[in-house]
Formats: C-alpha cells, sequence, structure tokens
C-alpha cells in the first residue's frame, strides 16, 4: 500500500463529471467502454442534458445516438432515460446516496452503485473493476474466481478508511505498469517484489 501511495499520492476520478448525477451516467457508459471514450463523449451528451430533468427531456434514440461510440448504446440509453425518471419520480431529482436505491435503478449494479457511493459521497466502498479484478488475481491477493470474491478480499486485507483512494491507486497501477498483455514483472514496482510481505503492510 505504501508503494501505491508513493506513486499515486494524488487519485483524481478519471471519469469527467460535475455532480454525482454526471458521475452515475458516466459509470454507466464506461461498461466496456475505455475512461477516454466516455470522457470524449459525455460533453456532447451533458451539454443537451447533464441533469434528470433534462435528461427525461430528450428522446432515447437521441440518447443513443450521442452514446454510440461508447458501446452497447440501445440498452445504455434506454437505462439512462429510465433511471433519470426514477431519479425524478422517487428521489425527488437526487440521486439516491445508498446501496440499495442505487441498484435498484436501470443499468446500474454493484461496481456501478460503489463508485457512486464512494466517489461522489465519499462512502467507504471498494468497487472492482477488471483492471482490480486481474491485479488482485496476479498479485495473490485473491484467488480472482469472481469480482464478488475479490471484493470481499480487498475489504478484509486493506483498512476501510483507504478503500476509496486505494481503488483508484490500483486502476493506475495497471493502466501504468501492470497491463494485462505485454507485462514485464520486473519493470512493475509491484511485480518485481511481490513475495515481499511488507509490500501491502
Amino acid at each position: 500500500m505504501d508503494k501505491l501511495e508513493a506513486l499515486y499520492p494524488e487519485t483524481p476520478i478519471p471519469l469527467d463529471h460535475k455532480d454525482p448525477y454526471t458521475l452515475l451516467v458516466a459509470v454507466l457508459l464506461s461498461a466496456q467502454c475505455t475512461d477516454v471514450r466516455v470522457n470524449q463523449i459525455t460533453p456532447f451528451l451533458f451539454e443537451k442534458a447533464d441533469n434528470p430533468q433534462d435528461m427525461v427531456g430528450l428522446e432515447v434514440d437521441e440518447i443513443r445516438e450521442i452514446i454510440k461510440p461508447c458501446g452497447l448504446s440501445p440498452r445504455k440509453s434506454q437505462a439512462i432515460h429510465r433511471l433519470s425518471e426514477i431519479i425524478l419520480e422517487e428521489h425527488g431529482g437526487q440521486v439516491p446516496e445508498s446501496f440499495e436505491a442505487l441498484e435498484a435503478l436501470p443499468g446500474v449494479g454493484h461496481k456501478t452503485a460503489s463508485v457512486v457511493m464512494s466517489q461522489a459521497f465519499g462512502h467507504p466502498a471498494f468497487p472492482v473493476d477488471t483492471h482490480i479484478h486481474r491485479l488482485m488475481h496476479r498479485w495473490t491477493l485473491s484467488n480472482g474466481k469472481n469480482v464478488v470474491q475479490t471484493e470481499k478480499d480487498a475489504k478484509r486485507l486493506f483498512p476501510k478508511e483507504k478503500w476509496n483512494s486505494l481503488h483508484l491507486q490500483i486502476i493506475f497501477m495497471g493502466r501504468e505498469y501492470c497491463p494485462a498483455r505485454g507485462h514485464d514483472p520486473n519493470k512493475c514496482p509491484i511485480c518485481s517484489v511481490i513475495g515481499r510481505k511488507d509490500l501491502f503492510s
């Protein structure tokens, strides 16, 4: 953990947003899409609608056309439109601040809810994306069977007050030093010393 803290003392949120609603939409769009691509698309979407009221004023097809480069646009556009309606109808126009309410929204799974709870509201959470799932297994910190188990292992291993920054630090590490392909363990600050017991102390 000290190694990650030294490499990434700052943990900016990779998805551009201005409030919980725009973060929620951006995270939903990031499913099977890179953060870079999402950040290229959201300015066009948020120019038309950056709040639930304006979003429900758009046609689903209009949303779909804007977000098409992110992939899965038919499903994502329907989810964005419907969750915006639910936020207005059931939550007074505000993104709900609970896992239960967030996960009840269309297109919002546990990982998306975890990102919003941690990064928008500051509640301890450990969202597990493909980078974290892969690296926890690579670093022998989890058996890697599924993301549910990886999240449990991460929460068991790391102090709660570090979860919100640590999950981002692991993502940054995976992108910069520990990619899925073409990985050189000797050049990775963690894989090169993976046997040390003090690595995550």
